[in-house]
């Protein structure tokens, strides 16, 4: 059989299969990449922007404390004087306490803006001015000089220092507010961006997916296109293995058709030639015999050695003639040759061979060919089987020929080399040439069983038998 050479459209589906899948892992790898580092990004981005905005509400919120106890100092300074209590004096503790801390948390937002730091360090300035203002007041009116510190409120000192103070606080809370809107922007911007990536990115994904598809069903039309090939190559070579098989079926056939004839005709040349010579030879001896009225001792010694060489001579060519072409199997049918091939069998070894054999009308070549298996796994059983038990059977049912041999001795394993194997393998080569099935099932310890089965075959006109020898 021809080996198959490599085909056109293999090559080219290993060509596409090559550079579609790294295109493909290339793509996906490159969308991933894309996705993580515009997700990373707009976090990073908006990360930093809220950040940054919640350091400005921060320094926003400080600023507005800070104006907030500037205004609760100056309205507890102005309840105190006017009233003298003392639970005035209580809010402007604390609202000194808390213009401290507003005051540190502007230092620490500004610590890297070198301009603002100084507003910063102005607003401090101003601020304790104010304090230290409503301070001398409160102080003068514990000390009873009511002229004193009526002199020093009346004076424009608190409100200018509560301008000066108004006036950095707007600066640094103009800029606050400015900044917030950038950050805020900022954000926009960011969200806006990560907006535009992921429907880019989604866009790619879908264009991405597309080309996916589109190359997934390439792919499955060259895999269907492939396994039609793959299908007709396969058809093609089981057609041409069931040719070639059905060839050497009928060639295997015509060599046992032959081989049979060639037995037949060396058993006939055997029974015509040698068979004739022999009986001439024994005739003539008997002849002899008459015609010496008083043989010496010598020569009736000689005369008796003789004829009992001719007999075995004889009995050699009927072994001879039996082994190449059964004269029951020829005369008398399968059935009859079989029993008396059990018949053989039982006198040689003692085995006991039931036997159910149906008269069946058979072609010469199913006859021979059953007779052979038949003959064979009889004389594997002589040989090797060392059963104590066989059974026989032939039978002709729903238009098929059922041959069977089993036996209850030691079994084999599967042994390739061996002689039964061989001869067991010849024989399902016979039956199969003919169109029938060979088993046989067998084990170690537990007998074997020969099974053939053939098709029904119309009985065509017989060869004519040989006849029969004369008798010594």
């Amino acid at each position: 059989m021809p080996t198959p050479r490599p085909r056109p459209w293999r090559r080219a589906h290993w060509r596409a299969a090559r550079w579609h899948m790294p295109l493909s892992v290339a793509l996906a790898v490159l969308l991933a990449v894309g996705v993580f580092a515009g997700a990373e990004w707009t976090y990073q981005r908006a990360l930093d922007s809220l950040v940054n905005l919640g350091g400005r509400d921060t320094a926003r919120n400080a600023l507005q404390t800070v104006m907030r106890r500037l205004l609760d100092i100056e309205s507890a300074q102005r309840g105190y004087l006017l009233t003298g209590r003392a639970a005035y004096l209580q809010p402007y503790q604390a609202a000194r306490a808390d213009l401290g801390n507003a005051i540190g948390r502007l230092h620490e937002h500004y610590r890297t803006d070198p301009e603002l730091a100084r507003l910063v360090d102005t607003l401090e300035e101003k601020s304790l001015q104010k304090v230290s203002e409503a301070a001398e007041t409160i102080a003068l009116y514990d000390a009873g000089s009511h002229a004193a510190w009526q002199g020093l409120v009346l004076t424009d000192i608190g409100r200018e220092k509560m301008e000066a103070v108004r006036r950095v606080a707007d600066v640094l809370l103009a800029t606050e507010e400015r900044r917030i809107a950038g950050e805020r922007a900022a954000i926009y911007r960011t969200l806006e961006v990560g907006r535009l990536s992921v429907h880019g990115l989604a866009l790619l994904s879908l264009l991405a997916y597309i080309f996916f598809l589109r190359n997934n069903a390439a792919l499955q039309a060259s895999q269907v296109t492939h396994a039609a090939q793959l299908r007709a190559e396969r058809d093609a070579f089981e057609q041409q293995v069931r040719q070639r098989t059905e060839e050497l079926a009928l060639l295997n056939l015509g060599l046992q058709e032959l081989r049979e004839g060639e037995r037949g005709g060396l058993a006939r040349a055997l029974h015509d030639d040698l068979g004739a010579l022999l009986t001439t030879a024994k005739l003539d001896l008997t002849r002899l015999r008459h015609a010496l009225s008083a043989p010496s001792a010598d020569v009736s010694a000689r005369l008796q050695h003789l004829s009992a060489t001719l007999d075995q001579g004889i009995e050699t060519k009927r072994r001879l003639m039996e082994g190449l072409m059964p004269s029951a199997l020829q005369n008398l049918g399968l059935q009859a040759a079989l029993e008396q091939r059990a018949d053989e069998l039982h006198q040689r070894t003692g085995v006991a061979v039931e036997r159910d054999l149906q008269p069946l009308e058979l072609d010469a070549s199913t006859r021979q060919a059953l007779f052979a298996v038949a003959q064979g796994a009889l004389s594997n059983v002589e040989r090797h089987a060392g059963a104590s038990r066989v059974v026989l059977r032939l039978s002709g049912e729903d238009g098929a020929i059922a041959l069977s041999v089993a036996d209850n001795g030691r079994g084999f394993a599967e042994r390739g080399g061996s002689t039964s194997a061989l001869g067991l393998r010849n024989l399902r080569h016979r039956i199969e040439s003919l169109g029938g099935t060979f088993t046989v099932r067998s084990a170690p310890g537990d007998g074997t069983h020969v099974e053939v089965r053939l098709p029904g075959r119309e009985r065509p006109t017989e060869p004519t038998a040989l006849p029969e020898d004369p008798p010594a």
